[in-house]
């Protein structure tokens, strides 16, 4: 098995390119084209000739209609990345809490018991049990 080698900025730029153009052709057509939803001849010959899906196309002929060229052309907008919740300080409190005494009546901790005391303790508003045991396996710690 061979390694695909890491995008350099001229093969991200080439991609980048190849990809504007290969849309601003769909929109091209589609601008010539009848109305969004008809299924013509022509979607099919482009589809084949750029390597992309009719549905591509529809979808993309759709935005420029609704949108215009700008839209078409360009991407949109990713809905941005989320707040790292569990990071290595969680991982470092997980792992003390879990080397700690267990609570009173049990000979040891659970991976329930810890998500339920992270909580009470306030370290994070809600946790899952393989959040926590995926915290744990990173650490190597075994709870026994």
């Amino acid at each position: 098995m061979t390694q695909q080698p890491l995008p350099t900025p001229a093969l991200e730029a080439a991609a980048r390119v190849r990809r504007e153009l290969r849309e601003a052709l769909i929109a091209f057509e589609g601008a010539l084209a009848s109305p969004v939803g008809d299924r013509e001849p022509w979607r099919a010959d482009v589809a084949d000739a750029l390597g992309i899906s009719a549905r591509t196309i529809e979808h993309l002929k759709a935005r420029f209609v609704e949108d215009g060229m700008d839209a078409a052309l360009g991407r949109k907008p990713r809905s941005g990345q989320r707040d790292i919740t569990f990071d290595g300080a969680f991982d470092a409190r997980v792992t003390a809490l879990a080397c700690s005494a267990p609570p009173a009546g049990r000979a040891r901790w659970t991976v329930r018991l810890l998500a339920d005391k992270l909580v009470e303790l306030q370290i994070v508003p809600s946790v899952s049990v393989m959040t926590v045991q995926r915290a744990l396996k990173k650490t190597s710690c075994v709870l026994t």
